[in-house]
């Protein structure tokens, strides 16, 4: 395991490696917390964009764990970009609203899966050289698996309603717009490789 969270997909200068750093962590503390305002304000709390906040704040946090996944090592790095977007999301109500209570039970749930996002695209991609596409598949399914199925266990043992408006709403925000999110994150990692890092460093 110390191998693999060890493994990158990409080499940089001590530099690029620092700034990238910074840039994936902060993102993944201050996105799920900004942006959602930020929509609020320029499109209206009413609006489409601004409703549906959850599709845009998840996928930049799921670019940011594809990017750790593929370029930070380290348990400390990578066990920070796995937490803070959901404890981020959670905190600033935002993102949730009335649900947000209810989504803390599902933290843990969300660690797991986002860790596991990061875990299988450093395996499949950065050290087993499996091709990218089904790599995030394979990372993708396994992440949305754990998510919804945290949240059924949950539901099964009646801590979170499994009945009504709010069930169905869980079941869609932690299901298929998981995967929504997921697999955005993963194209636009895609095109930040093909069109930045191919450029400014070195794939190992």
């Amino acid at each position: 395991m110390e191998e693999i969270v060890n493994k990158k997909a990409y080499e940089f200068s001590k530099t690029g490696e620092i700034i990238q750093t910074i840039l994936i962590i902060l993102g993944a503390l201050l996105v799920p917390a900004v942006v959602p305002q930020l929509l609020q304000l320029i499109f209206g709390k009413t609006s489409v964009i601004a409703s549906n906040s959850q599709i845009v704040v998840g996928s930049i946090v799921n670019t940011a764990l594809i990017m750790a996944g593929l370029n930070l090592k380290g348990w400390r790095k990578l066990i920070l970009v796995a937490t803070l977007p959901s404890l981020s999301a959670v905190g600033s109500g935002y993102i949730f609203g009335n649900l947000s209570k209810p989504t803390l039970f599902m933290i843990p749930g969300i660690w797991l899966g986002n860790f596991s996002l990061i875990i299988l695209m450093k395996y499949l991609y950065a050290n087993k050289k499996l091709n990218y596409v089904l790599s995030a598949v394979i990372a993708i399914v396994v992440k949305v698996a754990f998510i919804f199925g945290v949240l059924n266990i949950w539901m099964a043992l009646s801590v979170l309603p499994n009945k009504g408006m709010v069930a169905n709403t869980l079941r869609n925000s932690m299901g298929l717009t998981q995967l929504i999110t997921a697999t955005v994150g993963a194209v636009i990692s895609l095109l930040i490789m093909k069109l930045g890092f191919e450029k400014f460093s070195k794939k190992i």
